[in-house]
């Protein structure tokens, strides 16, 4: 039995879209749960088990690319879209940080009065904001070069 395949099917092409639905939508959670306090707290632990999710999507997909690449050969294209792959993890990670620690901050912090937040507040919002979009940024922008390269490996061009 191959734990890398479905049915006789690899699986790298069936989770792949997994990834490259996820961690957009991921990524999209996180900024607006960055920037809108109402869609923090629609959100609320979404959005961290969204990260941990894709988190742990991500290697294995990696995995289960390396298998696939076993069969198909060291084709230029294939070991381009495998090199950017092998870049997503540290930003898949540090969406998972970013989203497990804003959704901390927000959760377990003292309350504040109401139109009065405090520095540490105003400090931590500015943080999160930032690392949200660049997180965000930086993993859906990967998302997208990963997949052309990935759809050029597969279909040539």
């Amino acid at each position: 039995m191959d734990l890398f395949e479905i049915a006789g099917l690899p699986l790298h092409p069936l989770i792949v879209h997994a990834v490259v639905v996820l961690v957009p939508l991921t990524a999209l959670a996180l900024v607006l749960g960055a920037l809108i306090p109402a869609a923090r707290r629609r959100l609320g632990i979404v959005t961290p088990l969204a990260a941990l999710l894709v988190a742990v999507l991500v290697p294995v997909t990696i995995l289960a690319g390396e298998r696939l690449k076993e069969e198909v050969g060291p084709i230029p294209q294939v070991l381009h879209h495998e090199a950017l792959g092998r870049m997503l993890p540290p930003w898949v990670f540090a969406m998972l940080l970013v989203a497990a620690a804003q959704w901390a901050w927000y959760r377990f912090r003292a309350p504040r009065e109401v139109g009065h937040p405090a520095r540490a507040d105003r400090i931590a919002g500015i943080a999160f904001a930032v690392l949200s979009v660049v997180v965000a940024a930086g993993s859906t922008t990967l998302v997208v070069l990963i997949g052309e390269a990935g759809a050029r490996a597969v279909w040539g061009g």
